[in-house]
């Protein structure tokens, strides 16, 4: 699946201000600080769509970018079909105050539950990190609403191929004592690109499932 075009589209605050438009959504979530602008960016292969921060906590609204904008009475392939990726607001920010965080998971918890454009949630985890008990919570509550999923472990260049490859081992083993059937997971890293043509070719194989499902 090829990215032509991609821009930013729309940030809202509410679900009722999302985009009107039918096309599927793949949304990018993760604790503060894990890479998730850094690696929109490497997806989309522009530096400068979503804005990166060393500051966590940056995102506070759900933005919408605009990937493959359809072109007046040109013909396109399902994979190459337009579809919205949406950056939600990172959870875990400590400094937030206990009203602002509980508006941030209201924002967050209606988006994914009620958007029915809502196609997949990435979930992205720091994989120099130990499993996180917040990660985990969140995709055990993932598991009891039924909401479609699947792992991209970020910042792949941080650690040894060796220690990679048994930190990933690690967290699948842990998810597996609650998971009799694992969700799809992706290796990836913003510095070098690793892992952007598998997550592209995934997005666009359900592009075209769910194309093929329309006819």
């Amino acid at each position: 699946m090829k990215i032509n075009t991609a821009e930013y589209l729309i940030s809202s605050a509410k679900v009722e201000q999302c985009p009107k438009a039918g096309y599927p959504e793949y949304a990018f979530i993760g604790r503060s600080n894990v890479g998730k602008s850094s690696l929109i960016n490497m997806l989309a292969d522009n530096a400068k769509l979503a804005k990166t921060s060393s500051m966590p906590g940056k995102t506070v609204l759900i933005n919408h970018f605009l990937i493959n904008r359809p072109v007046e009475g040109k013909q396109h392939n399902a994979a190459d079909a337009p579809w919205y990726l949406v950056d939600l607001p990172g959870y875990g920010y400590a400094k937030r105050s206990k009203k602002a965080q509980e508006e941030f998971e209201h924002m967050i918890s209606s988006y994914i539950l009620e958007r029915e454009q809502m196609t997949l949630l990435f979930i992205l985890i720091d994989v120099r990190l130990e499993p996180q008990k917040i990660d985990l919570e969140f995709i055990e509550w993932l598991g009891e609403n039924g909401v479609p999923f699947a792992i991209v472990f970020t910042k792949a260049d941080k650690v040894t191929k060796g220690r990679l490859g048994g930190n990933v081992q690690h967290y699948l083993k842990v998810l597996s004592q609650q998971w009799e059937e694992l969700p799809p997971y992706f290796v990836t890293s913003s510095e070098t690109g690793k892992g952007r043509e598998e997550l592209l070719q995934y997005i666009g194989e359900i592009n075209i499932s769910i194309a093929n499902q329309e006819e």
